[in-house]
């Protein structure tokens, strides 16, 4: 039983939620997750899963020295329940930590339900609950009415940007003869499928991506995110802008030449079987029957079995400088926070951070005590910092990196070198933070 009378809210099971109401449960305080699916599906979700990955199933690089390797490294120490099950599902992909979407998903959802403090009901939630504590952790598929109740509480300050997926392939469609594996610059086992296109090769397959028939525009401004852009829109960019993107050959060496192709589009891993691999950089908004013509021009992909085609849709956001603070709590209503995409952080551990940080200080509302907000030396802080700090007339979401760091105050005469210093002075000021709020 848990020793307060108080119990937590959130609304979305997601990465961020489901993360958010681990920590509460893990305090021993009972929260209840409501999760509009299967009832009320997305565009893009194709499961009733807790914590389903829509987009890449990677969770970016395991390079401790990296910002999403810090960061990573944070949401380990506080015993984060998606960084559990990572670790768990994980498949090979190189210097990344990308996951069997299905073993993942499954591992946090039988976490959740196994926890004693937990209650997840499958419900809709039309506007925001009279209840407090809450959490507020939609996502950026928010449904159109609870973004309404969103906009009447901010008024016009929110915005929205179009993501897309990338395709995923089966491997026995694959021409084994026109891929080889390898890892870029042989880092790590040759855990990706690198398919080589030569100069005439890559003209026609760019030729046929421009010319292709995307999805009609909607009603709305487009608004793409840079890093998470249409195959197609880089493209557009100039004829050279894919081979210095998603199809940059730098760093793959062909055995079959010994050389450099004049292009390459990686495949990386889906699943444990190792039986599907998706499309890196190749997210899209062309039409399905569109997608399956231009990209079967790659050669190793001529006879490709497409398992998941590309959509696009939209992402709404928070204008997070206006109204979120560094505790995750969210301006406008008192005792509510707001984790995830939504709150205006990108990318898949930033919204497991996000998440966490809400729950840590959700609780602490339950328990009496001072909400924390993370020192700006550490990743959790610096990307709160970030999205707290924005300038609010131009903010747009961000994931964490390296220059979100405070500066070192000396010079360093390699970005090794200062990156190394950086995750030091994370990790120093990160374990004395988290050991002088006993947030163990």
């Amino acid at each position: 039983m848990s020793g307060f009378a108080k119990s937590i809210m959130i609304i979305g099971g997601g990465l961020a939620g489901c993360e958010a109401a681990w920590q509460i449960a893990s305090r021993g305080i009972n929260v209840t997750v409501l999760e509009m699916r299967p009832r009320q599906m997305t565009p893009v979700h194709k499961t009733d899963g807790l914590a389903e990955l829509v987009c890449s199933n990677s969770l970016g690089s395991k390079d401790p020295c990296h910002a999403n390797g810090i960061l990573k490294t944070e949401l380990r120490k506080l015993n984060s329940i998606v960084m559990q099950a990572a670790d768990y599902a994980s498949v090979p992909a190189g210097q990344a930590l990308a996951v069997d979407r299905k073993v993942f998903s499954s591992y946090i959802e039988d976490a959740l339900n196994s926890n004693p403090f937990v209650s997840v009901k499958r419900m809709q939630a039309t506007d925001i609950p009279g209840e407090r504590p809450l959490i507020i952790a939609t996502g950026p598929m928010t449904s159109g009415a609870f973004a309404d109740s969103l906009r009447n509480i901010l008024g016009d300050d929110y915005f929205y940007f179009y993501d897309a997926v990338s395709p995923v392939v089966s491997l026995e469609s694959l021409d084994e003869n026109c891929y080889f594996r390898a890892s870029r610059y042989d880092k790590g086992d040759a855990e990706y499928l690198n398919c080589p296109l030569n100069e005439e090769e890559y003209n026609i397959f760019l030729d046929a991506l421009l010319a292709a028939e995307k999805v009609e525009d909607r009603d709305y401004e487009q608004k793409f995110f840079e890093s998470c852009l249409p195959v197609e829109e880089i493209a557009s960019r100039g004829r050279e802008t894919l081979r210095f993107g998603p199809m940059k050959p730098v760093g793959l060496i062909d055995p079959k030449t010994s050389s450099l192709s004049y292009a390459v589009v990686q495949l990386r891993q889906e699943n444990k079987e190792a039986t599907c691999y998706n499309l890196v950089g190749f997210q899209t908004r062309l039409r399905w029957g569109e997608q399956q013509r231009v990209f079967r021009l790659i050669p190793a992909l001529k006879n490709a079995e497409f398992l998941r085609l590309g959509v696009m849709h939209r992402n709404i956001f928070v204008n997070a400088p206006k109204f979120v603070r560094p505790t995750g709590q969210f301006v406008p209503l008192t005792d509510t926070f707001i984790a995830g995409q939504l709150s205006g952080v990108e990318g898949y551990v930033e919204s497991v951070a996000s998440g966490l940080l809400c729950g840590i200080n959700a609780a602490a509302c339950v328990m009496g005590r001072e909400s924390v907000a993370f020192p700006a030396e550490t990743a959790i802080g610096s990307l709160m910092n970030y999205i707290v700090s924005a300038d609010a007339k131009h903010f747009q979401p961000m994931n964490i990196n390296m220059g979100l760091f405070p500066p070192l105050g000396i010079k360093c005469r390699k970005k090794s070198e200062r990156n190394e210093l950086i995750a030091q002075r994370a990790g120093k000021f990160f374990d004395e933070f988290i050991e002088q709020k006993s947030l163990k």
